[in-house]
């Protein structure tokens, strides 16, 4: 598939007849339906120049969609004859003439086939929530379908087999206009077409499905994970809902990377690229849920998108054995640092953490992580240029009581500790997002999400399989150079 140009309208010879064919609307419950070419009077009145003028061929649409599948409604055993011969009981529909003019107008049935009819009220089949269906009601085949609301999205489709039927593989959005046009050729081969436009009803303003998104507006380190909080749970077994989710919490980035969300619970969402983000990109982060059925779960609601910037790549990774923190940026060393870890029965935890937050002065208790006060092992005191790596309590810090065994034994109950000048420097260095790796600790595994950001610890495979648009339930990829958002455009045969 491929994209055609954007064409320049078509003029018919009698302006006030073609004004009259282009004026029939319609009320539904949940669409109105306009047949207009008229300047102005769609968001974007653009005829395919290919459709010539002066010729009598014509096609009828039907257009509409499947109501109940489990009767006869599928959506290609209901194009064609199996329509008209009123085999389709789950199918309805409205039948639109495509002339060659590029002119049509509303049809409600085989007594009413004909052009010239306009300004009578008809019923349109299609709500916000549910598939719409273009098809051919006489021999022929689609040539170029477009769906483009009032913002100037396109919706994608896909077509059938021979090329007799569309459907949207994305879905509609409530209280949002569109305009549709169709190109196709009639059985001896000459170009037909025609433009509709139709908008569905608005959602119920109360009690819609919206996402919080993090981290707030920032700079951040490469390993900073996009978050998405829900305002209501979708259940993992409602995979289709969490797939239609999905689709629409969009991030893209400058330079593009590829990604995917995670589900961590039925209420969250996490976002990372299959590898760190790359120094100096810009991350955009947007819903697309505003008017969109989810499912059981009601329509969406608007969402304040999220933009960030990443920095320099920090790396700082702990070898526990050897006493020792390297810190990299970019991929270059910057310092060597003398270290201790969590000693016998307060391991550091091994893997992958990122910096949560900084804080100058920390006060720091036994009690916080299960020391009971009074034993030997309980401390109070005041802990200075505090990085936090862990909710529970894990910081990269200065430990200046432990300067002597630092580079030498492991003696803390878990955090990373260094001298008063090092952790200074270290707290200044890095910021949120930034990369905290240990190794060689033989403490237990860094949690993926209970403790902070450890998603990085899950591998690819792992990590898309938390989406429900993993590779058995993502949907085909656009050939090379089509876009999924203009994927419904086929080039015309001539």
């Amino acid at each position: 598939m491929a994209t055609s140009p954007t064409p320049t309208p078509t003029s018919t010879s009698n302006p006030t007849r073609r004004n009259r064919l282009w004026s029939a609307v319609a009320t539904v419950a949940g669409a109105a339906l306009v047949i207009a070419a008229a300047p102005g009077s769609l968001p974007a009145p653009d005829i395919p120049r290919y459709w010539p003028t002066g010729q009598d061929a014509a096609l009828t649409l039907l257009v509409g969609r499947t109501l109940d599948e489990g009767r006869g409604g599928a959506a290609e055993g209901c194009a064609g004859e199996a329509s008209r011969a009123g085999r389709c009981t789950g199918w309805r529909e409205e039948r639109v003439r495509a002339t060659a003019r590029g002119a049509g107008s509303v049809l409600r049935g085989s007594a009413s086939r004909k052009t010239g009819q306009a300004g009578r009220a008809v019923m349109l089949p299609t709500d916000a929530g549910g598939p719409l269906h273009i098809a051919l009601a006489d021999p022929g085949r689609l040539t170029d379908v477009t769906v483009r609301d009032g913002h100037g999205r396109y919706v994608g489709g896909e077509l059938a087999p021979k090329s007799r039927q569309w459907t949207n593989t994305e879905p509609l959005r409530a209280g949002e206009s569109y305009t549709v046009r169709v190109g196709a050729q009639d059985a001896s081969g000459t170009p037909v077409g025609v433009t509709m436009a139709f908008r569905t009803a608005p959602p119920p303003q109360r009690g819609r499905l919206t996402v919080e998104f993090g981290p707030r507006p920032g700079t951040y380190g490469a390993g900073q994970i996009v978050t998405a909080a829900l305002s209501r749970p979708v259940p993992a077994a409602d995979r289709a809902a969490r797939a239609r989710l999905e689709r629409l919490l969009e991030v893209r980035s400058e330079p593009a990377v590829e990604g995917a969300w995670h589900w961590v619970d039925d209420s969250t969402l996490h976002y990372r690229p299959r590898t760190y983000w790359p120094a100096n990109a810009v991350v955009r982060v947007r819903s697309g849920l505003d008017g969109v059925a989810v499912g059981d779960h009601g329509y969406g609601g608007p969402s304040e998108s999220v933009r960030f910037t990443v920095g320099d790549r920090i790396e700082a990774v702990t070898d526990a054995a050897a006493h020792e923190m390297t810190v990299r940026r970019n991929g270059h060393v910057l310092r060597t640092i003398p270290v201790t870890t969590g000693k016998a029965g307060f391991r550091t935890r091994s893997g992958i953490k990122v910096v949560l937050s900084k804080e100058y002065q920390v006060r720091m208790r036994g009690d916080s992580v299960g020391i009971q006060r009074g034993t030997s092992e309980f401390y109070d005191m005041p802990v200075f240029y505090a990085t936090r790596v862990t909710w529970s309590g894990e910081y990269v810090h200065a430990a200046p009581w432990s300067v002597e065994s630092q580079g030498e034994e492991n003696v803390s109950h878990g955090c990373t500790g260094m001298s008063t000048a090092d952790a200074a420097w270290f707290f200044k260095t890095v910021r949120e997002g930034d990369i905290v790796e240990v190794v060689n600790s033989e403490g237990e595994p860094m949690a993926p999400f209970d403790n902070g950001f450890g998603d990085w610890n899950l591998d690819w495979r792992a990590w898309r399989a938390g989406s429900a648009l993993s590779a058995a339930a993502a949907p085909a990829a656009a050939p090379a150079g089509v876009s999924a958002r203009s994927s419904a455009r086929l080039r015309p045969l001539t």
